[in-house]
């Protein structure tokens, strides 16, 4: 995806929730208890981790046991470090104090709060992009002689791993903020590798590229498992019984296969704001709803075009809670006015939002009724709401909304199945109205029914539609 790319908006948690999320990871909460344990005594070594002697203490205070009981306590120390949960006071005695964001996390807002949270998520990121220690030691190992590390015998380069998880995380987002439910469905892990490593243009995967998609699932397996204690995802472990020993990657799930095994993956609330918050850091133009909450109607119209249908109704839902409901349904008609490419799209969003709004705005859109770009949709909603003394529409004007209709239909979904029924039931049910269609004075006449020769099966039918949209264009001298 482009950094110039707008994505779908986020519907975020409010702040004061996150940051209540935030304090409970496992990740920060280590953090903090060893910044609050941390004394005059504590020592740390050049790069800021605790010296070895004292990481029993350090888990002791976790209450962390077995093998990697010292390692995680490491861990945790540096997380702190790298928060600015802890300082260190002199690097050559090695000696720290409490840092200044440690007091933010009680006495600071639920925005410092989330701000310290980000710094040890970009930790833990950095961390699952690095291969496993035990690799490592072995290619330090290799390199004493030089004293370089050797990242050839380790098949690590940092630079690709770490555009491999962004490129993961990044989907997962996008798939998170498109989806209709708020939070998103589980995603596979297989689906997650392949939208990674399977080309956009492979109609089937090769087994080369199956074995890549394999690897790679075994790579996310680990990495999620790091995640998830900070917050970011919640997460289902590959099934361990799918591997015969375990120096063996699972094969990539066929259609019979109960697909959950193979490990489920979906963003916490508190992952997508901290995703959400990387990808703007890279130039990404990532909104979150509310985001046009104080802007005009003109701008709503304008920005919802693109969302999603359940994220275009959360937004004009927060949009109308700051506004009279008469004065914002006036407000929407007069941005969805115009004969722009845009306009059709607009006035869809504009009915949609109207729906919202309720019986008191019915005088606004009785002022409309004579208006040439308005009348249609007003007539649409009066008659949903039961109004009376509604005017009967001309057939002029029936055919002029029904081209806007098909054209925002058009803007908002492509060549989508339900455009296609669309289609199929305007030339059923109108006999002979291709021959009146392509007389309808509307900007978008002759692309319509193009689309419509593009999108009917019956090749008849298509034809028709291309004729009438080849004497629209003629009609317009286009």
């Amino acid at each position: 995806m482009s950094d110039s790319s707008i994505l779908p908006p986020a519907r975020l948690r409010p702040e004061a929730e996150l940051a209540r999320d935030a304090l409970s990871t496992p990740v920060l909460s280590r953090a903090v208890r060893l910044a609050r344990w941390a004394g005059p005594a504590t020592r740390v070594d050049a790069g800021g981790g605790l010296v070895e002697e004292q990481l029993p203490a350090a888990a002791a205070e976790l209450a962390l046991t077995g093998d990697d009981a010292a390692a995680d306590a490491g861990e945790a120390w540096r997380v702190a470090v790298d928060t600015g949960l802890v300082e260190v006071v002199d690097e050559e005695e090695g000696t720290v104090a409490a840092g200044a964001e440690l007091a933010l996390l009680t006495a600071g807002s639920p925005q410092d709060v989330l701000e310290v949270w980000l710094a040890a998520l970009e930790t833990v990121i950095g961390d699952a992009s690095v291969p496993d220690l035990g690799g490592l030691v072995d290619a330090l190992a290799e390199g004493e002689g030089s004293g370089e590390l050797d990242l050839e015998a380790l098949d690590w380069d940092p630079e690709a791993e770490a555009d491999f998880l962004d490129g993961v995380l990044g989907n997962l987002y996008l798939l998170t903020v498109g989806a209709e439910a708020p939070g998103g469905a589980p995603v596979p892990l297989p689906a997650l590798a392949a939208s990674v490593i399977v080309p956009d243009d492979m109609p089937e995967p090769t087994n080369d590229v199956l074995e890549q998609v394999s690897d790679a699932m075994m790579r996310l397996d680990d990495q999620f498992r790091m995640l998830e204690p900070v917050g970011a995802v919640e997460y289902q472990p590959v099934d361990e019984a799918l591997m015969a020993d375990a120096d063996e990657e699972p094969a990539a799930p066929d259609d019979e296969t109960d697909v959950s095994r193979y490990g489920m993956v979906r963003l916490t609330p508190l992952g997508l704001y901290g995703l959400r918050a990387r990808l703007l850091e890279a130039g990404f133009e990532a909104p979150a709803v509310g985001d046009l909450a104080d802007k005009g109607a003109d701008a709503l119209l304008d920005g919802t075009a693109v969302f999603p249908p359940a994220a275009a109704h959360a937004e004009t839902e927060q949009w109308l809670a700051r506004r009279q409901p008469l004065a914002s349904a006036r407000e929407l008609l007069a941005a969805a006015r115009g004969a722009d490419d845009g306009a059709p799209l607009r006035r869809l969003r504009c009915q949609q939002a109207l729906s919202l709004v309720g019986a008191s705005a019915e005088p606004a859109l009785r002022e409309v009724l004579d208006d040439p770009d308005l009348g249609g949709l007003a007539r649409v909603w009066l008659a949903e709401h039961g109004a009376a003394d509604v005017p009967p529409p001309s057939e002029a004007l029936i055919f002029w909304l029904t081209i806007d209709t098909v054209a925002a239909q058009l803007a908002a979904e492509g060549n989508s199945e339900e455009l296609r029924s669309l289609v199929e039931g305007l030339a059923r049910q109108h006999s002979g109205f291709f021959d009146t269609a392509w007389r309808v004075d509307h900007p978008a006449t002759a692309d319509v029914l193009e689309a419509m020769g593009r999108l009917h099966p019956d090749k008849k039918v298509a034809k028709e539609a291309r004729k009438a949209a080849f004497k629209a264009r003629s009609q317009h001298g286009g």
